[in-house]
């Protein structure tokens, strides 16, 4: 990890409230995945800088929490986000959260080593969409067509946002090279 360890009793006053926004927030409350409201991956980097930090964790509460895309649907673009960028702190905390919302294991496999998963249905358009963003930057007509009619307008723009956010996540995590708990398994060994 590129910064100094951090505890909330290093944290000033407006760290803190960014801090206290993540703990109190819905993350918190979630009964899914691992519980992630200390300083831990993105969020012990985001308390740095408090005037970004309050707006970045409130965005990804929104887009997590909020969204009226299926949690599966999420989790296939999240994940294909974060196996893209090979953002270990992501994918692995997304792996368990995409298992949860009944991603087949072996597409999340297929993602990890940088194959086409097997998805299908709206999580085969949200891979879609995710894969021709990172790739392309824009949408075929094609993949926006499908999008709209599995989503709606409002869908795809949650759906669009939920990619960029993730992005967002992936580059925070590797520029600090944040390092993913002890106790889980590193999705991506072989990288720095």
């Amino acid at each position: 990890m590129r910064l100094d360890e951090i505890t909330p009793e290093d944290l000033t006053p407006a760290q803190a409230a960014v801090l206290d926004a993540i703990r109190g927030g819905p993350r918190a409350a979630s009964m899914r995945g691992p519980k992630l409201t200390g300083l831990v991956g993105p969020y012990g980097v985001w308390v740095r800088a408090p005037s970004v930090g309050i707006e970045a964790q409130a965005l990804g509460a929104a887009v997590r929490f909020a969204s009226s895309l299926p949690e599966s649907v999420k989790e296939a673009a999240i994940c294909t986000v974060g196996a893209y960028y090979g953002a270990k702190f992501e994918f692995a905390a997304h792996r368990i959260l995409g298992l949860e919302a009944g991603l087949d294991p072996a597409d999340l496999e297929a993602l990890r080593v940088g194959d086409t998963p097997s998805f299908t249905g709206d999580e085969a358009t949200a891979h879609t969409v995710a894969a021709e963003l990172l790739r392309d930057h824009r949408l075929s007509d094609a993949t926006y067509a499908a999008a709209t009619g599995a989503f709606g307008e409002a869908g795809l723009v949650e759906l669009v946002t939920t990619v960029g956010y993730y992005c967002l996540i992936s580059h925070t995590l590797n520029a600090f090279e944040i390092p993913l708990p002890a106790d889980w398994d590193d999705p991506f060994p072989d990288q720095a």
